[in-house]
């Protein structure tokens, strides 16, 4: 059997989030500085369940850039696949919430060090060891970042490895709607799993009845496996192209969690299955083995958003669970795809 070093490796931004931190003597917003960045923060939920994983990108030779690859290594993730530039500064996000938690970004990156990463700068050796490779359109959305994206998935999806893919769309990072959707497209093209916002599946279909955008996306994209469907407080919808009948799973999320920061919680979410998925090594799923998988990465989700940041508040395998298996009856039930709301 082959060895693996990593079970995901993820490659893109690695930044800093200023998240609201209430206001000084003088009224003005406090700012915490959180280590951020979509790859990462689903590393980070690899890691706390034991798994492993490692990070490729690159951040300014700054104290931001030496500051976040600490932060991460930390986290017990893998950083030797991190490249310092001298030249450009590490990007920086602000976050804005509403009263719900919300969250909205602006960001410094006109560029940013993660913008700046080559295909030269890859530690291929670091892809080959891994089992999933996980990545986002973030660093699709402008050159050089994005050819050095496209190699690393075009190699593993020529090595054999399962490929994971989260739009993560953030409209100020790109030129057009038009490009993203191209890119879009592309990392659709390439995936064996998809996880995707609700307003992203709207983005991408045009279309506001989830089950029939899922369905389409799974249509266009037979190499689409897994797609999940989140929906923030209304859960998510899952479909798995399994080999004998296709699975739909809607799971509810657990909406008595006080919201504080919604920052992370796709991350995270895809970052629990990503690791179930991992030690399979397969996906194919029984029901009940998707519905127990998705209940958990809800659980998880819900969990992160009731603190601030993301890399370095992920809950433990103890707190998902025991979350799960309190409310399993009343907000993880499972529901034949004619009876969700969707």
């Amino acid at each position: 059997m082959m060895s693996y070093a990593f079970d995901v490796v993820s490659q893109g931004e690695l930044l800093v989030d200023f998240t609201p931190y209430g206001l000084s003597d003088q009224g003005n917003v406090l700012l915490e500085t959180n280590p951020g960045g979509g790859p990462c923060n689903v590393l980070a939920m690899v890691a706390k369940l034991s798994g492993r994983s490692a990070f490729v990108g690159k951040v300014g030779d700054d104290f931001y850039g030496h500051f976040l690859s600490n932060r991460v290594s930390s986290q017990e993730i893998d950083v030797s696949g991190v490249v310092y530039d001298a030249h450009a500064f590490t990007t920086l996000a602000f976050v804005h919430l509403n009263e719900e938690g919300e969250r909205h970004f602006s960001f410094a990156r006109k560029p940013g060090a993660d913008s700046l990463l080559t295909q030269s700068d890859i530690p291929v050796h670091v892809l080959d060891a891994a089992k999933i490779f996980h990545y986002s359109s973030v660093a699709l959305s402008v050159e050089p970042a994005r050819s050095a994206m496209k190699f690393s998935v075009e190699h593993t999806c020529e090595k054999g490895k399962l490929l994971s893919f989260d739009p993560n769309y953030r409209p100020l990072l790109w030129s057009s709607e038009q490009e993203a959707k191209e890119q879009i497209r592309y990392g659709f093209s390439h995936c064996n799993i998809l996880k995707i916002a609700e307003d992203e599946i709207v983005f991408m279909t045009g279309l506001t009845d989830v089950r029939m955008a899922v369905d389409k996306i799974s249509t266009d994209y037979p190499n689409i496996a897994i797609i999940f469907a989140t929906r923030g407080k209304k859960g998510c919808l899952t479909y798995a192209k399994n080999a004998d009948v296709p699975i739909w799973i809607q799971t509810d999320t657990f909406t008595q969690v006080k919201t504080i920061d919604t920052t992370g919680a796709g991350d995270i979410f895809i970052g629990y299955c990503l690791y179930v998925i991992a030690k399979r090594m397969s996906l194919n799923f029984s029901k009940a083995e998707l519905q127990e998988m998705v209940v958990h990465a809800n659980a998880a989700a819900s969990l992160i958003t009731t603190r601030k940041g993301a890399l370095c508040a992920v809950p433990t395998r103890e707190e998902i669970d025991r979350l799960a298996d309190e409310q399993s009856n009343a907000f993880s039930t499972e529901k034949e795809i004619g009876e969700a709301t969707v």
